[in-house]
């Protein structure tokens, strides 16, 4: 993966450790782990990332920061995967779970229309609460899974096609 443009976008580790909202965290963030750009804790950051962006709840962020915490993963990329599910997505993506959730349990699905009240929450999504939180355990190990393994390969090609193109660049220098 290119390190540099990596870099380039994640956070100063010392900004966000001075952070006062994170003061209480004290000596969880020095771990170097948290911070290292290296094949290995990017792809546990995409294994935490993606899988907690399936867990239907508030406070994503904080769960993925807490795993990434617990395995050693990459923090800042844990916790910016967490927005692939986002206001804009979270329909398609929690619909595909509920689906997902239904054919693992062998029931239809449900015809339910979402109405964001709380009368809605407490009465409707009583009959597709099963199918949808185990739609959203499989899907999010699986994406994890596929994100992580995805991730390990692409790290992996792009160094092969560095190291390609250096032993080429240089066999050209040396027959000129």
């Amino acid at each position: 993966m290119p390190r540099k443009l990596i870099q380039r976008y994640m956070p100063d580790p010392e900004t966000i450790r001075r952070h006062k909202s994170l003061q209480c965290l004290g000596s969880l963030l020095d771990k170097g782990c948290l911070w290292r750009l290296n094949r290995h804790s990017v792809a546990l950051a995409c294994l935490t990332g993606l899988f907690v962006a399936f867990i239907p709840v508030p406070f994503q962020m904080l769960i993925a920061a807490a795993l990434a915490i617990g395995i050693h993963a990459n923090l800042p990329i844990s916790v910016a995967l967490v927005w692939v599910t986002n206001p804009l997505t979270m329909p398609p993506i929690f619909f595909f779970a509920y689906k997902v959730g239904a054919w693992m349990l062998g029931t239809a699905p449900q015809p339910f229309a979402f109405h964001a009240s709380a009368h809605w929450l407490f009465h409707g999504l009583v009959t597709v609460w099963k199918p949808f939180l185990l739609g959203c355990l499989i899907s999010g190990l699986a994406v994890g899974v596929v994100g992580y393994i995805g991730s390990h390969l692409l790290w992996r090609g792009y160094v092969v096609y560095r190291h390609r193109r250096r032993r080429i660049a240089r066999l050209a220098a040396t027959s000129s």
